[in-house]
C-alpha cells in the first residue's frame, strides 16, 4: 500500500486541483500504422529528491508529469539506516486508486482500518486497490528498526476508472517466489514480470486496467525488446547502471526516466562496460478528468470534499496503535538529526 501523504491542517488548506486528462474521442493524433512499430523515447526526464511520508528520502520518477493511468512512481532508497534511523509512514488515508509497493531490500509492516496487515519482504509485490477508502500504514520491519539495515523499495499510484473508484478496498501481497522470471542469452537478459506478459511468462497479479509492469536487468551490452501495446501509454526508469532507450537508442542513467513515443515495439540495451536495471511500466490511458489533493484521487472536487468528510469523520476507520506509529517515527527522525544524517540528506534537496 501507499505511505506517502499524512493528513494534516495545512494539506486540509491547500487549494484543490482539477487536471483534465485529453478526451479519447476528440484525440487526433495519429496511432503509428503497422511499418511504425518501434517505440523510442520522446522526453527523459531526471528524477527529484523529495521528502516523504515520515520523512524519508525519495526520487520522485513520475507525478509531475505524470502518465496516464500512472499517478506517481517513487524510488525508495537505497539507504543504509543505523539502528533506530529507520524511518516509516503511519496511518494515512487512500480514496480512488491503487497503490503499489515492490520491496527490494528491507522489509515492511503493512496495516488499515479494514484489519488487514502483514509484512512485505525482499523481492514481495503488495498491490492495493483502495477503492472507496483506507486508513493504512506502511513502517520498517522490526529487524530494521532495531538493528538497522539496507532499504529500498518503488511505490507506485495507479488511477482507477471512474466506475471502479468506490469498489471495496482489496489487497493482493505476493511472494518472491510467485512472481514469473524468466531469461535468455544465457542469463544476459533477466525480465520479472510482475503484471502483463513478457517471453511468454505472464504476472500472477490481478489489475482493474490493462498494465505492463517489468523489472527487467540487462548485463553489459546486452539488447532486449519488448513489445507494449500500441494503445498502452508508459515510461522506462533506470534504477541502476545506464544504457539506451528506444529505437534512437537514446541513453539514459540511474535516476533518468524515459517516456515512451508511439509504436510497439521497444528496445533496451545495457552500456558495454555496465549493466542496467530497468523498471518498464506501460498502461491503457483512462482519459478521464482527475481530481486530486493529497491522498484522494477523484474526478471532480465534490468527489474530493466529501472523501476529506468522510476521512475527518472516521468513516475511513482506523487502526489500534496510532500514536505508538507516529512517536516511533518522531524518535527515528530525531535520531538522525542528532546523529548528522537528516542534514546530510538534506543537502540533496
Amino acid at each position: 500500500g501507499s505511505f506517502f501523504f499524512c493528513v494534516g491542517a495545512k494539506l486540509l488548506n491547500r487549494p484543490l486541483a482539477l487536471i483534465v486528462l485529453s478526451d479519447s474521442k476528440n484525440d487526433k493524433t495519429p496511432y503509428p500504422t503497422a511499418m511504425e512499430k518501434a517505440r523510442n523515447v520522446i522526453r527523459v526526464f531526471t528524477s527529484k529528491q523529495v521528502r516523504e511520508g515520515g520523512g524519508f528520502l525519495v526520487r520522485r520518477v513520475v507525478g509531475n508529469p505524470d502518465c496516464d493511468p500512472f499517478l506517481m512512481l517513487d524510488h525508495v532508497g537505497p539507504v543504509d539506516y543505523m539502528p533506530g534511523e529507520a524511518i516509516g509512514a503511519p496511518d494515512h488515508p487512500h480514496r480512488g486508486f491503487e497503490t503499489v509497493s515492490y520491496v527490494v531490500s528491507g522489509t515492511r509492516v503493512h496495516q488499515d482500518s479494514a484489519g488487514n496487515c502483514g509484512k512485505l519482504y525482499p523481492g514481495w509485490v503488495q498491490w492495493m486497490t483502495a477503492g472507496s477508502g483506507v486508513v493504512h500504514s506502511e513502517m520498517p520491519g522490526d529487524e530494521i528498526m532495531l538493528h538497522g539495515g539496507r532499504v529500498e523499495s518503488f511505490q507506485l499510484w495507479v488511477n482507477l476508472p471512474a466506475k471502479d473508484k468506490m469498489i471495496p478496498p482489496r489487497y493482493q501481497d505476493t511472494p518472491m517466489e510467485n512472481i514469473p522470471i524468466v531469461t535468455e542469452q544465457d542469463g544476459k537478459v533477466w525480465v520479472k514480470v510482475i503484471t502483463g506478459e513478457s517471453l511468454g511468462k505472464k504476472g500472477v497479479i490481478e489489475t482493474r486496467t490493462p498494465i505492463t509492469f517489468l523489472d527487467i536487468h540487462l548485463q553489459p551490452g546486452a539488447v532486449f525488446s519488448q513489445n507494449v501495446a500500441e494503445e498502452f501509454e508508459g515510461f522506462a526508469y533506470v534504477w541502476h547502471g545506464s544504457g539506451y532507450l528506444g529505437s534512437e537508442r537514446v541513453f539514459a542513467k540511474m535516476g533518468e526516466v524515459g517516456f515512451l513515443g508511439k509504436g510497439v515495439n521497444f528496445r533496451m540495451e545495457a552500456a558495454n562496460d555496465q549493466e542496467v536495471w530497468i523498471l518498464l511500466l506501460a498502461g491503457r490511458p483512462l482519459r478521464e478528468p482527475i481530481a486530486r489533493h493529497g491522498p484522494f484521487v477523484m474526478n471532480t472536487w465534490k468527489e474530493i470534499e466529501q472523501a476529506f468528510d468522510d476521512y475527518r469523520s472516521g468513516r475511513m476507520g482506523s487502526i489500534q496503535g496510532e500514536q505508538e506509529r507516529f512517536e516511533a517515527t518522531r524518535v527515528a527522525k530525531e535520531k538522525q538529526m542528532t546523529n548528522g544524517r537528516w542534514q546530510q540528506d538534506s543537502k540533496v534537496l
